[in-house]
């Protein structure tokens, strides 16, 4: 026996104790995203003593546009998509703000994306200090910051019917975006699928950039949103069809050609079809507010209607829970008089940018801050009309449309609670042997986290951005529970997908890597595996050299 072993304090050189990794960018104050609120922030920290970050993943590359992140894209970007000169050129032309933050002395970061923030705790108390994760077209590195504001912005909830998978069926706040903000919306004709105010917005800005809105399709018994953008809307030659769901969208491999929709009326529930030729499907289901970083991070949560949905728990001056972090602009919350006038965003950033920089020295006074403005409250139930939509768009789809398109999961399928189609699995005789949503949950709501790790839906490339509301809606169905219920489903950094070769770049201490792979040809499982012979490590052998199992 290795009496010395014994006599020694046990020390696991593994660990990554110790050897936090070299961080060679800081700032005081971190902004995550340059539209309204967070460049009002900015602009408000600056000229303070203090160091600016301003970081915005636009101009978002094409290739990520085209797994649909960070928005649903839907395949609708025109040849300029490609060009990031030319998506740059005319982003600082849509937000001519920029130029005066640049001016100000900010460290503006334009396509770059913030895929993670890592609060210093006991889960990382390796690291002294905050870091948030960066990542470019080329580039992944570790940024130290002191105060966080999040300002994330929006996104869509999708929608699963037949042929939603083709190009032309996109989100609209992404071809909001696509058209106001780089002008490289590939749309002419497009029929809007949701009615509520922000969707109704989205359609006669579109209008403004040539597209026209033949028909707009909400399945509640009247149009939600404000009368006079739908009264627009229909005055342009939009037809408005309540009581009515797309069944199928129409095409092929290059794109949406026509959609039919029927009524959901109970006297008629198939209905007649109608028929509209158009290129694109705009689904305005619901604005959500983008809380991935926020959540991610630790940050507390909660369903709130009259803010869209799950949103961080924010004070009156922009705080959340973590001491540390702020959240300003639609990922703090979404409501019509909020998307229709960007000056409560800006508030919102100004709010979260001087309750931050009241923890460094030489604090402006937060007397100054303009007021918080509270959300009006919603002119229908939002988490009823979402399960509504899935019930009687995506239960009743034909042809068993995938809900989860990157996984190939259908609603039978989450509802049963069906193992991955990869597995192969059979049920045993004619009837299914699955215990089901309701069967799954035993103590409570059924966790979408469960149902994620059983059925895979929401682990694809997209992260479950177009799915993940569905799934939810789905659970509440098949339990029986209103939507609020259903749990929030953890978010994971990095919350943008990163290509292993971007991850494996990220600079780490020379002593993290000593051990990981000592696993390879290991003797004995009782061999402790820092002890095991050099010749069994990757690390320590010339490529091309054989291991022990070799």
């Amino acid at each position: 026996m290795d009496t010395d072993a014994l006599s020694t304090p046990f020390y696991d050189p593994a660990s990554v104790a110790g050897k936090a990794p070299p961080i060679g960018e800081s700032t005081d104050l971190l902004i995550v995203g340059a539209g309204p609120a967070g460049i009002a922030a900015a602009l408000e920290a600056a000229g303070r003593a203090i160091r600016v970050t301003l970081v915005d993943e636009n101009p978002v590359p094409i290739e990520t546009m085209a797994e649909d992140v960070p928005l649903h894209f839907g395949s609708r970007m025109g040849a300029a998509a490609g060009n990031a000169n030319a998506m740059l050129e005319t982003m600082l032309e849509a937000r001519p703000e920029l130029g005066d933050a640049l001016e100000a002395g900010i460290d503006v970061k334009l396509g770059t994306a913030v895929w993670g923030l890592f609060p210093h705790g006991p889960a990382s108390a390796w690291i002294d200090t905050h870091v948030a994760g960066l990542a470019d077209a080329e580039h992944t590195w570790l940024l130290q910051f002191r105060q966080v504001i999040v300002a994330a912005g929006r996104r869509d909830m999708g929608l699963a019917f037949d042929g939603w998978q083709r190009p032309g069926v996109m989100g609209a706040s992404a071809a909001w975006r696509l058209a106001m903000l780089y002008g490289t919306l590939d749309a002419r004709r497009a029929v809007l699928v949701g009615s509520d105010t922000d969707a109704l917005n989205v359609a006669v800005d579109l209008m403004s950039r040539g597209v026209r809105i033949v028909a707009v399709i909400e399945q509640a018994g009247q149009i939600v949103g404000d009368a006079a953008l739908a009264a627009r809307l229909e005055a342009s030659g939009a037809r408005l069809l309540t009581r009515h769901v797309v069944r199928h969208a129409h095409g092929d491999a290059y794109g949406v050609r026509s959609i039919t929709v029927t009524s959901i009326a109970a006297a008629t529930p198939d209905g007649a079809p109608t028929t509209f030729g158009c290129d694109t499907v705009l689904l305005g289901i619901a604005a959500l507010p983008s809380i991935e970083l926020l959540e991610a991070a630790g940050c507390a949560t909660a369903f709130d209607a009259a803010r869209g949905g799950h949103v961080a728990r924010v004070d009156a001056m922009q705080r959340t829970s973590l001491p540390f972090a702020y959240a300003a602009g639609d990922c703090a919350g979404v409501w019509a008089a909020k998307s229709r006038d960007e000056a409560i965003a800006r508030d919102e950033g100004r709010r979260a940018a001087l309750t931050a920089l009241s923890t460094f020295k030489e604090a402006p006074s937060r007397a100054d801050a303009p007021p918080a403005r509270q959300p009006e409250a919603p002119a229908h139930d939002i988490a009823r009309s979402r399960v509504d939509w899935v019930r009687a768009s995506v239960v009743g789809a034909a042809g068993e449309p995938f809900v989860c398109q990157c996984e190939e999961v259908t609603a039978r399928e989450i509802l049963d609670v069906r193992p991955p189609r990869y597995l192969n699995w059979q049920p045993a005789g004619a009837r299914h042997d699955t215990r089901g949503v309701a069967g799954l949950a035993r103590s409570g709501p059924p966790n979408p986290d469960a149902v994620k790790r059983l059925t895979r839906a929401c682990m694809g490339p997209c992260q479950g951005r177009r799915c993940r509301e569905q799934v939810a809606a789905l659970l509440a169905i098949g339990y029986g529970c209103a939507l609020p219920q259903i749990p929030l489903a953890t978010f994971r950094a990095p919350v943008r997908p990163l290509a292993l070769g971007q991850l494996a770049a990220v600079a780490e201490a020379p002593a993290t890597g000593a051990h990981w792979d000592s696993w390879f040809g290991m003797a004995s499982q009782w061999v402790p595996f820092w002890r095991v012979d050099p010749f069994h490590r990757a690390s320590t052998r010339q490529q091309g050299e054989p291991v022990a199992s070799e």
